[in-house]
């Protein structure tokens, strides 16, 4: 049975679901998504896990005002408003960053990380400047139809990037599934929703990862864009105990792509963690 929260934060509420019993794990969605994205998965792993999802400032249920907050912060607020001391956490893309940036400056809290096409703080790959010119011009035509509130353009322009892959072809998934991720970016986008001023963490993670002791799994699809690839292979090599998963025929959101596969990867690398006292 589900349970709904509402976790008061400094400047905001964070609206959140929790299911299951068990070890906590705790659940910090795309900037594409919001809570919603974990729908296949959550039934299975509540079997094992008490399974914790919140929607993050600015997306889904959750309310900012117009101030700076960290998003590591609200990751701890969410696991403190439910009891859990320390929790497996899991991140996909901006959320696989926040999870990141929580387990490094709070590794005692953290169980193991997963960080699903996540980001990695100030890390810099070094990229074909081909491969720059995209990423940039795919981030000027966002911002400039942002600029114009043009909220459907900027769902399609985000969808074919994110969802497709660069380069990829609009039939290529699902098409069910791409629209239910298209109608997340346009509905997000189109509440203009105050997303607060969040603030980096300091001295950035691409410093501090040899701190991250507990098991990290990093995941990503191979049509993913390159610098998703790029930080998901750094992670793993940079930790003492990190591990890489890469998805054939995934792009950024391959949870959804790949559902029955993600469900049992992570089923199992958490039942190879030792279960917390």
């Amino acid at each position: 049975m589900t349970h709904t929260v509402s976790v008061d934060v400094p400047g905001g509420r964070l609206y959140g679901e929790v299911d299951g019993s068990g070890p906590p794990l705790v659940l910090v969605h795309a900037g594409v998504a919001n809570l919603r994205q974990w729908d296949p998965h959550v039934p299975s792993w509540a079997e094992r896990y008490t399974v914790i999802r919140y929607d993050t400032r600015g997306y889904g249920r959750s309310e900012s005002e117009h101030v700076g907050f960290a998003n590591r912060a609200d990751l701890a607020a969410v696991l403190d408003f439910v009891g859990a001391p320390t929790a497996h956490v899991l991140g996909s893309s901006r959320g696989g960053q926040i999870a990141l940036d929580f387990a490094v400056d709070t590794p005692e809290r953290v169980l193991s990380l997963t960080s699903v096409a996540g980001g990695v703080g100030n890390f810099e790959p070094d990229l074909p400047q081909a491969v720059i010119d995209a990423i940039v011009a795919f981030d000027q035509a966002t911002e400039a139809l942002a600029e114009a509130k043009d909220w459907a353009q900027v769902a399609d322009l985000e969808t074919a990037y994110w969802f497709d892959g660069p380069g990829q072809p609009a039939d290529r998934a699902d098409p069910a599934v791409r629209a239910m991720c298209r109608d997340w970016i346009f509905t997000n986008y189109a509440a203009e929703k105050e997303p607060g001023i969040p603030q980096p963490l300091d001295p950035s993670a691409d410093t501090r990862l040899d701190s991250l002791t507990m098991p990290v799994l990093a995941v990503v699809g191979d049509l993913d864009e390159a610098y998703a690839i790029a930080a998901m292979t750094y992670l793993a090599g940079a930790v003492p105990n990190g591990r890489l998963e890469v998805f054939t025929g995934a792009a950024h959101l391959l949870n959804l792509e790949q559902p029955e596969r993600f469900t049992r990867l992570v089923a199992d690398f958490l039942g190879r963690v030792p279960r917390p006292d």
